[in-house]
């Protein structure tokens, strides 16, 4: 029999899976698609330190999406999980506003951490709307596959804005290569690897077939961007989270030892001849793709302000670093950005600022999981989280992703470290009963 509470509880739940399947697609494609897709590089505006990147849609639909999610997230039962470990989200972007403001630019960084604290409150609520981790998985497949269609669409129809011309003024060097509806091939590079991880995922909960479309367009779009580290660094991935998942004691070396080990040998290439003359050896490019000549100026940069550094986006692209003169001895003054998140903490935020990033994206994740399973087979959303994880951990050697608030692979990185968390304090294990009420997606 049907009681009048149970029908009125019924539209209710309705309602609500409705409200949060339209906010997991809004923001899935904010940041996929975003707001403003197939930009042009041609034009002067390009090589103007002030322009912004950011425009009125975008800020409304930002502002509109952080606030239909933090209703979802304040009216959800695991409302407490927004925003944690909040001690140490409190000390990173405490630190990050007191360099911002002895900066020579502290509104740059002042705004820069309101949209940083924006992303992480988004990603530790995005977990919560799906009602099902089959529903996670269709709602992840129909996004991906959204996202490619733009990618192809450019590609096929707007190749003008969609792959790089040699009239581009900045890199006309990557003529030839796609990026689709992505800013630079290698943003699009990154996406395609993520979109591989997501099509793996799929193939393994929900449907086979779409998985493998997804896998296989997002490998294609990859070979043809020209991302050379983005295309080894998925196999190479693949063959790690592996080894993760299956070793314990591999744990710590694969994730603290081969992020050392890989900064060590790239930007240790750039500034200690004897790694370059290794790398070298190795047939790998030891300029790293001109990434060295940035590599060297940031050091220098980091060796005059080591303990509070230049502050949130108050350095790269700033009026008196690119208008300097410094061009004549070195490009790297025009640079967008170092090239490499860690080295990046150091120039913005100083020694203390890269100390507490890595306590929050390395250390703090490999607690979680070593609390997760109990050190046996992950499930297949652990695997999908650990294998972007470790992605991101080592491609953060050669862009810069930490804090990057308008970046898919942070936002999808964080959404990573919030799922390890949340299986770390076994609210996926608990009762089915309790399961339903509270976290039906895990």
């Amino acid at each position: 029999m049907r009681s009048p509470t149970a029908d009125a509880i019924v539209p209710v739940t309705l309602d609500r899976n409705v409200f949060g399947v339209t906010l997991f697609m809004a923001v899935f494609l904010f940041f996929w698609v975003t707001t403003d897709p197939y930009v042009d590089l041609t034009g002067a505006a390009t090589l103007d330190p002030s322009a912004g990147t950011s425009n009125r849609l975008n800020q409304i639909a930002t502002l509109l999406i952080f606030g239909g999610m933090l209703l979802y997230g304040l009216l959800h039962p695991l409302r407490s999980i927004i925003l944690q470990p909040r001690w140490l989200l409190a000390a990173i972007f405490g630190w990050f506003l007191f360099t911002a403001l002895l900066s020579n630019h502290p509104a740059l960084g002042i705004k820069a951490l309101i949209l940083g604290i924006i992303v992480p409150i988004n990603a530790s609520i995005f977990l919560l709307l799906p009602s099902s981790e089959r529903q996670f998985a269709k709602l992840l497949a129909i996004g991906t596959l959204i996202m490619l269609g733009f990618a192809y669409f450019g590609v096929i129809f707007r190749p003008d804005v969609s792959i790089h011309q040699a009239s581009e003024l900045r890199e006309p060097m990557n003529a030839g290569f796609w990026r689709g509806h992505f800013t630079h091939k290698n943003g699009a590079a990154g996406a395609m690897v993520i979109g591989a991880f997501f099509g793996f995922y799929v193939m393994s909960v929900w449907s086979r077939a779409i998985g493998l479309v997804i896998v296989a367009l997002s490998c294609f779009f990859l070979i043809h961007t020209g991302g050379k580290s983005a295309s080894a660094m998925l196999p190479a991935v693949l063959v790690l989270a592996w080894l993760f998942e299956r070793f314990r004691s591999l744990r710590i070396p694969i994730a603290v030892g081969g992020v050392a080990a890989f900064n060590l040998l790239a930007v240790g290439a750039a500034v200690i001849a004897p790694f370059r003359e290794f790398v070298t050896s190795l047939g790998i490019d030891a300029t790293f793709t001109n990434r060295s000549d940035i590599w060297r100026f940031a050091f220098s940069a980091i060796s005059e302000n080591p303990i509070t550094g230049y502050g949130l986006k108050a350095f790269w692209q700033t009026r008196e670093l690119v208008y300097s003169g410094g061009s004549v001895e070195t490009w790297a003054v025009e640079a967008y950005n170092g090239h490499n998140a860690y080295l990046d903490m150091l120039v913005q935020t100083g020694i203390p600022g890269l100390v507490l990033t890595l306590i929050f994206v390395l250390f703090l994740p490999l607690r979680d999981l070593n609390r997760v399973d109990g050190g046996g087979e992950h499930s297949n959303v652990t695997r999908l989280f650990v294998r972007i994880w470790l992605y991101t951990l080592f491609n953060a050697g050669l862009e810069s992703i930490f804090f990057e608030s308008g970046s898919l692979l942070w936002f999808t990185f964080i959404v990573a470290l919030y799922g390890f968390r949340l299986r770390s304090q076994n609210l996926v294990s608990a009762p089915q009963g309790a399961r339903e009420g509270k976290l039906a997606h895990g």
